[in-house]
């Protein structure tokens, strides 16, 4: 059985915290709304909401910011994300205790969070100056045709953050933006407003413009099409269902967009793995912020002559995770962070049981920890037609599957529409690429749950199929925040005929010329 810390402390944050933090929104024109901790139940805020005429004001107080920012030089905007980085890490038992009353979750997997937003502003410090740097690439004629590159900011850019990664999903995807010459309006999702917030103090205090990363509070359905309604590109991680009404509002708009959305994710335990560490880490690849994390494993494909002590290992390890809520590293495994998820949960894993899956491990909520508890669990013998077999649950439940070969784990790991991360476990890493190199999907672990890809920041992340489109972190994280403008400088001679050359003669010169370029290999 699952053990318990003691009840669950993240009950409320200093009041004069949560007062300064919300200076940093734009908010207060439409009614406000209770915000209570998943944890215990006890009340953290009385949000203030935005109006039409606050998002009016985030967005023309962001305009005027964005001007006089993109005209500093990069340099400047660089040794911000710098001091930031420093904040963060310096200031993070603060963000830590933020998080963890806001979401539930446990404190060491907030701070993943920590570790992702300082990674993310170190590297894009370390690299804007190589990305926004002018371009001069080879011109039609060379020497005669120069040509330069030129980045561009979008605008002013929205961030639109979902509750399970507050502070990483606000932060890493605002920096490059930001470093980028841009504005940034962000809308944090309410129940984890104060992490955005503090992001946006924290920055601040690390020498950034005031207005140039603003917040604006409320529902997305609710506000969310005011905001993209008035952004220059829009930047979203949530539901695949979500993703596709922003795409269309940001189609009709022809402005650009990246959206991060949901997954089910696979991890494979091929016949040569090591088993026991596969099912040491497998717990944090399934379980880190009580699964409520769309780069998360819930399948697990395992080869039948490993399949008997990789189970019996991994429902050993989830048995002994410790369940609680404290503002301390005590516990392995936090809360769910809304009644919606916990329903959620409790109806894939009654749907399972009820059509003939069995419960290895966990199956149980525990109110008895708070509200939104609920036991990691372990389920076997999920077929198709059970609701967990396709469908995200977003939750503590891993289902397990026994395979004969990696073509059949292959084979199922794929039968999704989703593909955003998946993970495979072998002693032999050249095979383990060839069958990561197989999956449907944008990011594919060796011997690892889903950090040695995410964390790697100078690699893409993102998702294929209803996974999303766009990426965040690597160059490609920056370089979508920005328009490439073209200057290109004839010099002496036209691209054209000279006098008195007929049309024929240029066409054949230009003829030679195209060979005699092809030859010598240039671009």
């Amino acid at each position: 059985m699952t053990t318990a810390s003691p009840p669950a402390t993240a009950d409320a944050l200093p009041s004069s915290l949560v007062q300064s933090l919300l200076a940093h929104a734009v908010a207060g024109g439409a009614p406000a709304v209770e915000v209570f901790a998943p944890a215990t139940g006890a009340k953290i805020v009385d949000l203030p909401q935005s109006s039409t005429d606050d998002i009016e004001t985030a967005f023309a107080t962001a305009r005027e910011a964005q001007r006089r920012w993109a005209e500093r030089p990069v340099r400047e905007r660089v040794a911000v994300l710098r001091r930031f980085h420093d904040i963060v890490l310096a200031e993070q038992d603060t963000i830590l205790d933020i998080v963890q009353t806001e979401t539930g979750k446990a404190r060491a997997h907030a701070f993943d969070e920590v570790g992702d937003v300082a990674v993310n502003a170190r590297y894009y410090a370390s690299v804007a100056g190589r990305l926004l740097a002018t371009r001069k690439p080879r011109g039609v004629l060379p020497v005669l045709t120069q040509v330069d590159v030129r980045h561009r900011p979008k605008g002013v850019v929205a961030v639109i953050s979902p509750w399970n990664y507050p502070l990483a999903l606000a932060a890493s995807d605002a920096l490059p933006a930001l470093v980028a010459g841009n504005a940034v309006v962000a809308r944090p999702d309410n129940q984890t407003a104060l992490t955005a917030l503090w992001a946006i103090d924290a920055a601040v205090r690390a020498g950034l413009p005031r207005g140039l990363w603003q917040a604006v509070l409320g529902r997305g359905s609710v506000i969310g099409g005011e905001v993209i309604a008035r952004a220059d590109y829009v930047d979203y991680t949530g539901s695949s269902a979500t993703g596709r009404t922003i795409a269309q509002q940001a189609g009709e708009r022809l402005i650009g967009y990246s959206l991060e959305l949901g997954g089910k994710n696979p991890l494979l335990v091929l016949a040569d793995a090591d088993v026991s560490r596969a099912a040491k880490i497998a717990i944090r690849a399934c379980f880190a912020s009580a699964g409520q994390l769309c780069e998360s494993m819930e399948r697990i494909y395992v080869h039948d002559s490993v399949y008997d002590r990789f189970v019996a290992e991994f429902v050993g390890h989830v048995e002994a995770i410790r369940l609680g809520g404290g503002l301390d590293y005590d516990s392995d495994m936090g809360s769910l962070t809304f009644r919606r998820q916990l329903d959620t949960v409790v109806a894939h894993v009654n749907d399972a049981v009820a059509k003939g899956a069995k419960v290895l491990a966990g199956g149980r909520a525990r109110p008895d920890l708070g509200p939104y508890f609920y036991e990691p669990t372990v389920l076997a013998g999920v077929r198709p037609g059970m609701t967990v077999h396709r469908e995200e649950t977003f939750g503590p439940v891993v289902s397990i599957y026994r395979v004969s070969s990696d073509d059949e784990a292959v084979e199922q790991a794929n039968d999704t529409a989703y593909g955003l991360n998946a993970s495979v476990w072998t002693k032999d890493t050249a095979r383990g690429r060839a069958v990561a190199a197989r999956i449907h999907a944008g990011s594919v672990n060796v011997n690892e749950g889903f950090i040695a890809a995410w964390g790697s920041a100078d690699a893409p992340s993102g998702g294929l199929g209803i996974s999303g489109t766009g990426r965040r972190h690597g160059p490609e994280g920056l370089l979508k925040y920005i328009d490439t403008q073209t200057i290109a400088v004839q010099r002496l001679l036209p691209i054209a005929p000279l006098p008195g050359m007929s049309e024929a003669l240029w066409a054949k010169t230009m003829t030679l010329y195209f060979g005699v370029m092809k030859a010598l290999r240039q671009k």
